[in-house]
């Protein structure tokens, strides 16, 4: 069933019992029961090491009802594979701000477990992603599990507090103390309620907490003397307080914790060993597509996750008895601490119609008792990845590109492709990746004038190439920041040191630009950051035009100051361009901080031109504004077409681009159109744009929807495509990527174009929950290409770069 079947159901006459009460109200426990009976805020879920047999859990949740939030609940339970295995919502109560806790309701989630591993429940609530307007809790039949408190994203170091909910009812915390010294803060805690005290394993008392007037208790701990008397337990007489943990609900002091595993359990009897065991084996599934006969193989990851070395076993078990002819490369792998090691399922394709499927199960060669498994199943015949698809690509919970649609790249996806002169792909993957004669080739060495060789890791994720197809772009070596330029295809590459900055542009190609010399670039340096408002600095904004000479040597030439209120530069998602050239002349689109007291429409805009021949740059133009004000998401982004006139969008953020384009061709100097929203009431940010061979202009960026027809309440974020033809108006948005969850979205995306006028599209889903973000090991990242200018769209394979 869909998402959208589920929600209508839900919202037509919920198919769950509802029971109202207080916790009170629950039955109690039977003895192969468990569960908080307490209830605490934040989202997140929980993780259950899990036997064969029936395999329950009970979510309740009482809305709070402190606002005007719609507090729908939604709970996801998976397997070890990620396949999801129920999934249930928990309404708003309806009862609205100030009517006080409403009604508790509770749904039952259940599985049979037809092997052990590790099972998961994801909790997240709508119009509330950081689970203050709830109070929720679970029981379970399984024995062993534990809680991780997960909301989502600030713009801030990441902490999880944990928020108890139940002061009738004493209750534990039980955690894995970090090695080190760590602090423990206990606040909000009622009146006249006794000292908080943490006991080790074995029940020994290590400190008692004193609580001040203001319900405060904290303490310093030294280094634990006993490493194995874990976890810990604080009891809390009242379970009602706001908890903070070095290592447990923050990290940034804390350099021994486990970094983000906000793990906990409420009863220390379900403790077990997931921090060390955290993505044992990743990916959790895969799915191939693939003819009788053929054969293959899938690299799965064994990973240590804890602090000593381990011994992990492999094996494959089957469904049932439908073995079919699957091989390891290994049985075993060693691990030191924080090591991984590739393992192949090698296969061949059987006779028959029929998908088939395999597990491959991971178990420590220790006492912990922890094993869990991924699946490999292979359905036969081409996989829909390879034909154009039915856009909207909709994302749901745990079924991305590869669940869908057997997409499996055996090309690097990350971050985005670019194309040189003979179309030749080229990617910033550990160092620089080229196709070159028939094969993805990696360089990550280059030279500098002094013969020091290093290793370069990019930092602008753009490669750049010029008239007589060098190839550049802007990277690190050995903490210097150098323009790297390669003569040969990128095989070898020579580094120039630039002097000072942190923050770069370059010159890409964009449609029909291209640089007559070594491409140019931009320096960003900031000077100021306003302590009040976040967004906004002040940078020197610095041009910088190489040369050649003939000897192939780069000279970088002096920097050019354009303006010394920039605000920055935002590229992570958009990767917008900042630079185009046409001979001489080199155009840069920038964005100014204003005064924060000044009354000003947003962001201004500029751009302004400078002239190779002559070393003059134009007085800048001021193209339009982008709100709101003093806001680095609003950076703009510029391309040039067929004919020379420059195409400007003035970044906004959540708020409708601005388009504006040059009155004369090339040059920024002639005067522009006046600045014309895109459509009505769009809420865009992140600019990508590309012109095509027809001077077509196509633009991708996030866009803010506030329809119910996905989720129950909320406004979500979707990846979203529009262009506009020469001599027509902006074409109406049509959503290319929708998310599986609601409320904060990012998709990290990157828009180019080949020599060929081909659309290509990188981009990562990227959810603001961190419960969902940390489970996934790596990047999911991917790849769509549309050969027709926009009109279909697939997922791209190895064979389309080669058109």
């Amino acid at each position: 069933m869909g998402t959208t079947q589920r929600m209508g159901g839900l919202l037509a006459g919920l198919s769950m019992t509802l029971l109202a009460g207080s916790s009170d109200a629950a039955p109690a426990p039977g003895p192969a029961e468990g569960g908080t009976d307490v209830r605490f805020g934040g989202c997140g879920g929980v993780y259950f090491l899990a036997e064969p047999g029936e395999f329950w859990v009970e979510i309740e949740k009482a809305d709070l009802n402190r606002s005007n939030q719609n507090t729908h609940l939604r709970a996801i339970l998976f397997g070890p594979d990620r396949r999801v295995i129920d999934e249930q919502w928990l309404p708003d109560d309806g009862q609205g701000k100030g009517s006080g806790p409403g009604p508790v309701q509770r749904v039952r989630l259940a599985a049979t477990v037809a092997r052990p591993g590790i099972y998961g429940l994801n909790v997240t609530v709508t119009e509330d992603r950081y689970g203050t307007g709830i109070a929720w809790g679970f029981r379970t039949n399984c024995g062993r599990y534990l809680v991780e408190t997960s909301r989502g994203h600030r713009d801030a170091p990441h902490e999880e507090p944990l928020v108890l909910l139940s002061p009738d009812a004493p209750g534990d915390v039980c955690f894995l103390p970090q090695p080190g010294e760590f602090a423990m803060e206990v606040t909000g805690l009622p009146q006249g309620v006794a000292a908080p005290a943490v006991f080790d394993a074995h029940g020994t008392e290590i400190a008692a907490l004193a609580v001040d007037a203001d319900g405060t208790a904290s303490h310093t701990f030294s280094p634990r003397a006993e490493p194995d008397a874990i976890p810990w337990r604080l009891h809390l007489p009242a379970f009602q307080a706001t908890v903070h943990i070095d290592g447990v609900t923050r990290w940034a002091d804390a350099p021994d914790g486990f970094a983000d595993l906000s793990l906990w359990t409420p009863r220390l009897e379900s403790w077990f060993a997931f921090h060390e065991n955290r993505w044992l084996l990743t990916p959790y599934s895969r799915i191939v597509y693939a003819e009788p006969g053929a054969e293959g193989a899938i690299e799965f990851r064994v990973h240590n996750n804890g602090t000593d070395a381990k011994r992990v076993g492999l094996s494959i078990e089957f469904p049932g008895d439908a073995d079919w002819p699957v091989e390891l490369s290994a049985r075993e792998v060693a691990l030191a601490p924080g090591q991984s090691e590739p393992v192949a399922v090698r296969y061949r394709v059987p006779e028959g119609e029929d998908a088939r499927i395999c597990h491959l199960r991971a178990t420590p060669l220790d006492d912990s008792g922890v094993s869990t498994y991924s699946t490999l199943e292979l359905r036969r015949g081409a996989a829909p990845a390879s034909r154009p698809l039915a856009m909207p690509i909709v994302l749901e919970p745990y079924r991305h590109e590869n669940e869908q649609f057997g997409y499996l790249p055996d090309y690097p996806v990350s971050p985005q492709p670019y194309f040189d002169l003979d179309n030749r792909p080229v990617m910033c993957a550990n160092g620089v990746t080229a196709l070159r004669d028939g094969a993805w080739q990696n360089t990550a060495v280059s030279a500098l004038p002094d013969g020091t060789t290093g290793r370069f890791e990019p930092r602008v994720s753009k490669v750049a190439f010029d008239r007589t197809n060098g190839m550049c772009l802007i990277a690190d070596q050995g903490g210097t920041n150098a323009y790297l330029y390669s003569q040969d295809g990128g095989r070898t590459f020579a580094a120039y040191p630039i002097p000072g900055g942190r923050s770069f542009d370059i010159e890409q190609f964009s449609g029909h630009n291209v640089p007559d010399g070594p491409p140019p670039f931009v320096r960003i340096i900031r000077t100021a950051k306003d302590p009040k408002l976040m967004w906004r600095s002040l940078c020197d904004l610095a041009l910088f035009v190489p040369t050649r000479d003939e000897k192939g040597a780069i000279d970088l030439g002096e920097p050019i100051l354009l303006s010394k209120k920039c605000l920055g530069i935002s590229l992570h998602s958009g990767a917008p361009s900042s630079i185009v050239s046409r001979g001489p002349k080199v155009h840069v689109a920038w964005a100014e901080a204003t005064e924060p007291d000044e009354k000003v429409p947003g962001v201004p805009t500029f751009v302004a031109t400078y002239d190779r021949e002559t070393g003059a740059v134009d007085a800048p133009a001021l193209v339009g504004y982008g709100p709101p004000p003093n806001d680095v998401h609003n950076t703009p982004c510029i391309t040039i077409d067929s004919k020379g006139f420059l195409h400007v969008l003035v970044g906004t953020h959540g708020r409708t681009f601005k388009y504006a384009r040059s009155l004369e061709p090339n040059t920024a100097a002639g005067g522009w159109t006046e600045p014309e929203d895109m459509g009505p009431d769009l809420r865009q940010t992140y600019i990508g744009m590309v012109c095509d061979r027809d001077d077509t202009l196509h633009v991708v960026f996030r866009l803010w929807r506030a329809d119910t027809g996905r989720f129950p309440a909320s406004t979500h974020a979707v990846l979203a495509y529009m262009r506009k033809r020469p001599g027509e108006p902006w074409s109406e948005p049509r959503p290319l990527v929708l998310p599986a969850f609601s409320e904060y979205s990012v998709f990290y995306h990157r828009l180019t174009i080949d020599r060929a006028g081909r659309l290509f599209l990188s981009y990562d889903y990227w959810t603001t929950f961190w419960f969902y973000r940390t489970d996934h090991f790596g990047s999911r990242r991917a790849l769509i290409m549309s050969p027709d200018g926009g009109d279909t769209w697939k997922l791209v394979e190895s064979a389309d770069f080669a058109d």
